[in-house]
């Protein structure tokens, strides 16, 4: 005897060797032998045997008329020998009526299964709805197909060309563009970044990553809505000087200026003016409502996004030739020593004299020609006087910094500017610590330090940067940055407090600071009831969490794109045997430009040693870099034994000090080193 039976939703046919109680002992056609219940079984018979009885009800059941059978039917539930007496005309033969189960079973929108061997046929408009479904699925495939077909023939179809980001930054995986998308990558054996290059749904590999960053960040577009520009307040004193600022040539909004003044007591008073939005934008208004959505200005080369729109820029930046709304900072100075006699904060109208640029001052001014007093430029003698108080200052924070238990600043390295023009990229090398940096870097360290102690004294709350040890002390000790809400030592910089607050058109937390500021200078002791924030204002928190966020997002975005510019530079260069400087184990930076490279395995060399590397391959899509070494100078060589120590302590004052300087926009672009950012 032989068995038509079912077994885990499958149905199945074997030859009965014994029975025991409730259940056959079975030889399957295969050879196996296995238990099969009383209860499972849909057919006894004799003939034909298991194998050839399987195969004539598949046949069988693939020539069901469904919808025939559907009619025959009816609504109530049935049997399927009782409904094989009704379709073939006479009582199914064990071939029949097994097909007639097979075709049933695989029809779930016909007929919905009740039990063993059971089923009631689907309500009209049930069975309609799914077939509908089915026949509206049948034809998304073939959509389907037919948008995989143009993507692998190198053209990207209409339909998807609007979707092309959210297709690669966030698909919906049931959409049959992505499933497309998908399924021709998988035939090219490509990527989805890389088949949009190639179907032209993405330009070039620049615009892959701007896309991104901006769908990601600036999802309405990174364009601003209309607002008015607030109009500065009127009765503001005008300061009687003649106001500099001293900026990389790409600078459209800036922030700050200098004064030098000769006093007739033989004092020196040197004005920090810092452009003052904050004396027009108030909390809350159209202005701050677009600041606070952006918080910082975001830059990379050839290109940046506002934090305000420009004709706001245009109102507050401190251009040449206009007399600007500014905070200043006004700090007395005995030139015996340098020291700081006294130091005062208004709210005025400044005169701005001169914007000078690096770029045309960097082979004028130099420690040399300051020493000396040779040659000609536009505020040299305020430069020079500007520059005997930046070392001083610098020596001050030396001397914290020691107190804090830190090594002096490293100030031998190299910042890189990019330059780009038409798609075509040039980087200019500029060594870290040069007068014109030190001078600007030390003034902002300064205004920033006073303006965070005025704060902490009146009682007022402000964002902070603080730098302390995350764990140990001394020396060894690693150094951590965080942003408060109160005074607290930045101990890489070497002061006791450091406020942002010398770039209120770039940064939000500085126009934020130059709310309180204000209030401090002009209220004094009752400055804690009109300052916008008040102690542990939950406002304030949020601004400091979303700053960080942001922040944290445009810096990854402004690093990705110098990677991307520097491998564009070798690709201009044709550069494939390049000078590389040794950071720390593996890891080297090409000498002519900012560009990190790994080499896993290679052998110990000295840090700071030069070495050659071979280039082989780079790809812009994913920024990666493939090089092999090519020769070790052999002093460079290290003894496989010898000990290494590379002062994790100092690569983090060091960044401590590169933050404060690329903060305040004295270096156009720089790529920080690992260890560093």
């Amino acid at each position: 005897m032989n068995l038509f039976f079912e077994e885990s939703g499958d149905f199945k046919v074997g030859t009965v060797l014994s029975q025991a109680g409730e259940a056959y002992q079975v030889e399957m056609p295969s050879g196996k032998r296995t238990k099969v219940k009383v209860k499972d079984v849909l057919l006894q018979y004799e003939k034909p045997g298991p194998a050839e009885l399987l195969d004539a009800a598949k046949a069988i059941a693939a020539d069901v008329d469904l919808e025939f059978l559907w009619e025959v039917a009816g609504q109530e539930e049935f049997g399927f020998a009782e409904l094989g007496a009704e379709y073939f005309g006479h009582a199914p033969l064990a071939p029949e009526a097994a097909g007639l189960v097979l075709a049933l079973h695989g029809a779930p929108i016909y007929f919905y299964k009740k039990g063993r061997g059971r089923y009631k046929a689907a309500p009209e408009q049930s069975l309609r709805a799914a077939q509908a479904g089915i026949e509206k699925k049948k034809q998304q495939g073939l959509i389907q197909a037919a948008y995989v077909e143009e993507m692998k023939a190198g053209r990207l179809p209409p339909a998807l060309q609007p979707l092309v980001q959210q297709l690669l930054f966030k698909p919906d995986k049931n959409s049959i563009e992505y499933k497309a998308l998908e399924a021709a990558c998988d035939e090219l054996h490509t990527t989805p970044q890389r088949l949009m290059l190639t179907t032209g749904g993405i330009k070039s590999a620049k615009e892959l990553h701007m896309a991104r960053f901006l769908f990601e960040n600036f999802p309405r577009g990174a364009g601003f809505a209309s607002v008015p520009v607030p109009a500065t307040p009127s009765g503001l004193p005008a300061a009687a000087v003649a106001a500099f600022s001293i900026d990389d040539v790409t600078t459209t909004e800036i922030d700050d200026a200098f004064s030098v003044t000769l006093q007739d007591d033989g004092m020196v008073r040197v004005g920090i003016h810092i452009a003052a939005p904050a004396l027009a934008v108030r909390p809350d208004d159209p202005v701050d409502k677009l600041a606070r959505g952006r918080m910082s200005t975001v830059y990379m080369p050839g290109d940046k996004i506002t934090m305000l729109p420009d004709d706001v820029v245009e109102a507050f930046t401190l251009a040449e030739g206009k007399t600007c709304p500014a905070l200043s900072l006004y700090a007395t100075l005995d030139p015996a020593d340098w020291s700081v006699v006294s130091t005062v904060t208004r709210a005025e109208m400044v005169p701005i004299k001169s914007n000078l640029r690096h770029n045309d001052l960097d082979d004028l001014v130099n420690e040399e020609t300051l020493a000396s007093g040779e040659g000609d430029y536009p505020h040299k003698a305020e430069m020079a006087l500007l520059w005997k108080w930046a070392l001083q200052l610098e020596a001050g924070r030396m001397l914290k910094r020691e107190a804090f238990g830190l090594k002096p600043e490293q100030n031998n390295r190299v910042d890189f500017n990019f330059y780009v023009d038409d798609d075509v990229v040039s980087v200019v090398r500029r060594k870290r610590g040069a007068p014109l940096d030190k001078i600007v870097a030390e003034l902002m360290i300064f205004a920033n330090s006073t303006w965070g102690k005025l704060m902490h004294d009146s009682g007022v709350p402000g964002i902070y940067r603080s730098q302390g040890t995350g764990g140990g002390a001394g020396w060894g000790a690693k150094l951590q940055v965080r942003m408060v809400t109160h005074a607290a030592p930045h101990q890489g910089l070497g002061v006791d407090q450091y406020a942002w607050s010398t770039s209120p058109l770039r940064r939000y937390t500085d126009l934020v600071n130059q709310w309180q500021i204000l209030a401090c200078a002009e209220h004094g002791v009752t400055a804690p009831l009109v300052a916008p924030f008040k102690p542990r204002d939950a406002n304030l928190f949020a601004i400091v969490s979303a700053f960080d966020a942001a922040y944290a997002a445009y810096n990854e975005h402004q690093q990705n794109m110098e990677r991307y510019w520097c491998l564009r530079w070798l690709g201009q260069q044709e550069a494939r045997q390049v000078d590389a400087v040794v950071l720390k184990d593996e890891v080297l930076r090409l000498v002519d430009i900012p560009l990190i490279v790994r080499l896993p395995g290679m052998p110990s060399v000295a840090r700071g040693a030069q070495v050659k590397l071979d280039i082989l391959r780079w790809d812009e899509v994913d920024l990666t870099i493939e090089a092999r070494l090519l020769d070790i100078p052999v002093a460079a060589e290290i003894p496989a034994d010898a000990e290494l120590d590379y002062g994790e302590e100092e690569d983090s004052g060091q960044a401590a000090v590169t933050e404060a300087v690329e903060a305040e926009g004295i270096v156009a672009v720089v790529t920080p080193e690992p260890e560093a950012s």
